[in-house]
């Protein structure tokens, strides 16, 4: 049912009786995995030690992971599907009590899709710093406490390195194909200039190559309504009781950030002025329906998410610049050599389409069709997860190129 489904992944809607029943009960104070919950698809690497870039070393982490289809006898048909912020490695599958939301691209993955598992060995890690198995800060330290807000600052380049570390223990050498939308696409880009030998094709899904001030701000105020909840507790809220979590901060910036990933035209299409009740919103204590909309999926995204894997993850977003420690942006991009499928969304107002024009521009490598595809869309950025239809033959495309 929609309510088992992320809000990026399906079109806005107006939220009926049953949705918001299905909200009822007290949240944890994390809607982390934990370490003894069942594992459902998750599969994790072999504990391994990183070195940041911010020079400290982190110890003992793991990626969790899913994979579909089979490795061939010379690994060359691995293909790394890398998610969005608040995506994980349920790339494919029910949603279910391991798994709180079903695959965010299900219909792109499996046998005879656009991502042919009868041909290809499919990977989707959760990030590193995330909340469903990779280690992150509700992971618990040597001492047996959750790390919180004592968890190292990550950069895009630290997760990246920490998806080599998953590669080497797979036996993967070198991947068929590297495919990234949005916060994925970042890694992507990174792949292909820090670790080209081991890249043969890549896939950047509405993503920059650099994030720039404009979002860097839209960011730092989801941050603060985060921390500005008086249940976070400076980050040490894990023993809180069931509904005395962060919910309430970290609702109210995936509200913000829903308002990011959608476009004007699809929310005033889809709710205008409509109210969500016979009751008024003109002064009758009614709610308009589309305040009902981000109210029902902030309230959900809560249960499922973890605040402080939240802060570490945009962090590292804001951390995005593919020219710093080179020369430049530019010369950055100009050194990739792998193939590249760059795909925009005309309506996207989180990284617009100029970021993608920039990254085709610039590339070093031969683009797939030659040149940048725009996808039109009402959906903004979130197209990359809904409009199937038009995103698996270009991916398709890639695979085949």
């Amino acid at each position: 049912m929609e309510f088992q489904s992320s809000a990026d992944s399906v079109p806005s809607g107006f939220i009926s009786d049953e949705l918001e029943r299905s909200l009822v009960g007290k949240p944890k104070a994390t809607g982390a995995w934990r370490d003894g919950d069942p594992a459902g698809d998750r599969q994790f690497s072999p504990l391994f030690n990183l070195k940041l870039e911010s020079g400290k070393e982190l110890s003992n982490a793991r990626l969790a992971y899913e994979t579909w289809g089979t490795l061939n006898k010379d690994s060359s048909n691995a293909v790394l599907v890398l998610h969005a912020l608040t995506g994980d490695s349920h790339a494919v599958g029910n949603a279910s009590k391991e798994h709180p939301t079903e695959g965010w691209w299900g219909d792109l993955i499996g046998p005879g899709k656009a991502i042919d598992t009868d041909k290809f060995f499919v990977v989707a890690p959760n990030v590193l710093g995330g909340c469903q198995g990779s280690t992150g800060p509700a992971t618990l330290d040597r001492a047996g406490r959750e790390y919180g807000p004592r968890f190292a600052y990550l950069t895009i380049r630290d997760q990246v390195a920490a998806q080599v570390a998953l590669a080497d223990s797979l036996g993967v050498a070198a991947w068929h194909r590297v495919i990234g939308g949005s916060m994925g696409g970042m890694h992507v880009l990174e792949w292909a200039v820090g670790h080209s030998e081991r890249v043969n094709r890549i896939a950047v899904i509405a993503a920059p190559a650099v994030t720039s001030a404009d979002q860097i701000a839209l960011n730092s105020v989801q941050i603060e309504a985060i921390k500005t909840d008086p249940n976070f507790a400076k980050g040490n809220y894990y023993d809180a009781k069931p509904g005395f979590g962060p919910h309430a901060g970290l609702a109210l910036a995936r509200r913000m950030a829903l308002l990011n990933y959608r476009s004007p035209t699809e929310l005033n299409q889809r709710f205008d002025r409509a109210w969500q009740s016979t009751l008024s919103p003109l002064g009758d204590g009614g709610r308009f329906a589309v305040i009902s909309y981000l109210d029902f999926h902030g309230n959900k995204f809560s249960r499922r998410f973890d605040a402080n894997s939240y802060i570490t993850l945009v962090e590292a977003m804001n951390s995005h610049d593919l020219g710093r420690g080179r020369e430049s942006v530019e010369q950055a991009l100009s050194s990739i050599k792998a193939k590249a499928l760059v795909v925009g969304i005309d309506s996207d107002r989180l990284f617009g389409i100029e970021n993608q024009k920039f990254i085709a521009k610039h590339i070093g490598s031969k683009l797939v069709g030659g040149k940048l595809h725009v996808i039109a869309s009402e959906f903004g950025h979130d197209g990359f997860l809904i409009e199937h239809e038009t995103i698996g033959p270009l991916i398709a495309k890639l695979l085949a190129s």
